[in-house]
């Protein structure tokens, strides 16, 4: 079966999902296994379909040497990114590459079967414009708005998720498919963490990756391990409360919360309290785009709110990169400008030396690559973190 691969078939896996091929030789040295070990797990691996022989090319001595690639063509994986208000599902092959993707529009108080249902509905459809069948799904990975008991695929206690709280979202998921296939789960905010750090900055150990749109979260790195917390809920920094919304009401049902001042909504109310129509996150952004001065003003506001909440963090952590992402980035630097400020302002010199704030270069793309890292992670039995298999040539 694809997902029961010995401890070195694995390795060999965690080398080749980059999608690049390799010859025996150089998947011995990545793993420092022995070519002859190597040489067994390929073979498991190309009669379970998960591998091909790309071709040959002529090695140092002469001899045509095959190189050996993940078979990306085959099978697929599914990925269900799913925020308060939209939500992405995407069709990769094996490495990650997407075939096909479509936004979807829905209301999250409709309860999971409705939302998931219509997620579902897509996914077919997908799976048949990349010309594959249903049965040829390998894992579907799966991010939502809210805490995740990711050892059964639940949201706890979501605030902003009436009726999700308890059910078992990958159970649902196989069920409804008729598949008996892995369907991880995590917070969005998670998952969008996940996709940058193994496609974007594999090398740190410690960083904060930062969604900023309806509402606000974070997925933390640190020494080298996504943190999920007791409960599910590391991360949750929209929900921590800051003097700037003490008589504002968040939609968790608690006064002052950071979402309910920078969150999209929180800045559309703001604007509205300044006599500027906005009814939302998009108007927000489309009013900064259109630089309208009161929007930029209130929105560089909300940055430095932001900022001080990831001071906070930064003092705990001490993290060497925080990426900000999320709607109100797609403004443009306004927000990320009122981040930097605060952090510079409320950390240590030598801290903020060493530190990068920057703006994430695709958030949607990072969030579906983070679905299917999951996924992935979970069918090959694969480590969570990413692994760095170094090129350089060997030592004399």
């Amino acid at each position: 079966m694809a997902g029961e691969q010995s401890a070195d078939a694995r390795e060999v896996l965690g080398v080749l999902r980059d999608g690049r091929p390799r010859t025996r030789t150089e998947l011995a040295r990545l793993t420092q296994r022995v070519r002859s070990t190597v040489t067994a797990q390929l073979e498991q691996l190309i009669e379970s379909g998960l591998v091909v022989e790309e071709g040959a090319q002529v090695s140092t001595g002469g001899r045509p040497s095959a190189r050996y690639m993940l078979a990306r063509t085959n099978r697929l994986f599914g990925a269900f990114d799913l925020g308060i208000c939209a939500g992405r599902v995407a069709v990769t092959d094996l490495a990650g590459t997407v075939l096909a993707l479509e936004t979807l529009e829905y209301d999250l108080a409709s309860g999971p079967e409705v939302v998931l249902g219509r997620a579902i509905e897509v996914l077919r459809r997908l799976v048949g414009d990349a010309g594959h069948s249903l049965t040829d799904l390998l894992g579907v990975g799966v991010g939502v708005p809210g805490p995740v008991d990711t050892d059964h695929s639940r949201a706890v206690n979501p605030p902003l998720m009436p009726g999700w709280g308890g059910v078992d979202l990958g159970a649902l998921i196989r069920n409804t498919l008729g598949l008996d296939i892995p369907v991880p789960v995590d917070n969005d905010a998670n998952v969008f963490a996940l996709g940058e750090w193994v496609n974007r900055w594999p090398e740190q150990s410690d960083m904060i990756v930062v969604k900023v749109g309806a509402g606000i979260g974070a997925g933390i790195v640190a020494n080298g391990a996504l943190l999920h917390g007791f409960a599910g809920a590391a991360g949750d920094i929209g929900h921590i409360w800051v003097p700037e919304a003490r008589d504002r009401l968040c939609r968790c049902g608690q006064m002052g919360c950071l979402e309910a001042f920078a969150g999209g909504t929180g800045v559309a109310r703001s604007l509205m309290l300044r006599s500027v129509p906005a009814g939302g996150t998009q108007d927000v952004v489309e009013l900064v785009r259109s630089g309208n001065p009161l929007a930029v003003q209130t929105l560089r506001e909300a940055g430095r709110v932001v900022g001080d909440v990831l001071a906070a963090l930064v003092a705990a952590l001490n993290p060497a990169v925080i990426v900000i992402g999320g709607a109100l980035v797609s403004a443009g630097d306004v927000l990320l400008a009122g981040i930097r400020e605060s952090i510079a302002a409320r950390s240590q010199p030598a801290i903020v030396a060493m530190l990068r704030t920057v703006a994430a270069a695709d958030m949607d793309e990072s969030a579906v690559q983070g679905c299917i890292r999951l996924a992935q992670n979970e069918l090959f039995g694969l480590p969570s973190e990413p692994v760095i298999y170094y090129e350089a040539a060997a030592s004399p």
